[in-house]
């Protein structure tokens, strides 16, 4: 892992992410893209020669801005590209992604909640069900340290990338990773023979040291998301991990996605990775 997006709109939200960053940054050398996003409707990028002045007026006061947003001591000595760009956070952040070779996008998030969640939903919940690259999303305070992580997962063969993306980064972080089974009185309810013969099937097909079947905690709750979250809050983790389908349309209308939900509305980050 080598380069790491951080998308910024000068709020606190933010810059607790590009903190994150920083401190990735500055134990393991990463460099850092950090990016913000104006928007500007089709009219005034292709209109008149007023509003093309316009536009110019906004770039300049925006690049003001940014240079002094950037004008932090905790970036000094890192490696940095800044970059503007004019479109959508959710729509454009997976293509900048692939031009930079970013390795992590981290970034901030208020989360929504109610009918706004229910209706628009967050920047950052269109961000994780758009991007290809691995997403930290970071909440209240910005996360200096992390020794502790876990990963939720539901033992499935599509989910055994995800598994492997989450351990490697672990790993290369020197945090301890804990895998977490969360069982729910629906009709995906397991048995815990059932639960175990799951997760050592999961374990082979990824060709992984049996050893990790240690790493593995069986959770029972209500659902899975407060399983994830309670189980997390009660073990001191530092980060939360997961997969997700990146549902789109009508099929994320009707399904939803437990990783948006858990970054929506967990205080602790939340790095997703898309099957």
């Amino acid at each position: 892992m080598k380069r790491i997006l951080v998308p910024v709109d000068f709020s606190e939200q933010s810059e607790n992410a590009l903190k994150t960053a920083a401190s990735f940054a500055n134990k393991f050398n990463f460099e850092l893209v950090i990016v913000h996003m104006l928007e500007f409707s089709n009219a005034v990028i292709s209109g008149t020669s007023h509003s093309a002045q316009e536009t110019v007026f906004y770039l300049k006061l925006t690049e003001k801005r940014f240079n002094e947003f950037l004008d932090k001591d905790y970036l000094k000595d890192i490696k940095i590209t800044p970059v503007i760009k004019h479109y959508k956070v959710f729509s454009e952040l997976n293509e900048l992604s692939k031009e930079e070779n970013i390795d992590l996008i981290i970034m901030g998030s208020q989360g929504a909640k109610g009918m706004k969640e229910f209706f628009i939903g967050s920047n950052t919940q269109k961000v994780i069900r758009h991007s290809e690259i691995p997403i930290l999303v970071i909440k209240e305070e910005a996360k200096l340290h992390f020794e502790n992580s876990i990963f939720a997962c539901d033992f499935s063969e599509e989910s055994i990338s995800a598994y492997k993306r989450a351990r490697f980064f672990a790993n290369s972080i020197n945090c301890k990773m804990k895998v977490v089974y969360v069982n729910t009185p629906s009709k995906s309810f397991k048995s815990s023979s059932e639960m175990r013969e799951i997760v050592k099937n999961f374990f082979e097909k990824a060709n992984t040291s049996a050893d990790y079947l240690e790493d593995v905690e069986y959770v029972s709750d209500y659902n899975v998301e407060a399983g994830i979250i309670n189980f997390a809050k009660k073990h001191n983790a530092d980060i939360i991990a997961m997969a997700t389908h990146g549902r789109k349309g009508l099929a994320h209308f009707f399904d939803g996605s437990i990783t948006e939900d858990v970054a929506n509305h967990s205080p602790l980050p939340v790095l997703s990775f898309k099957i």
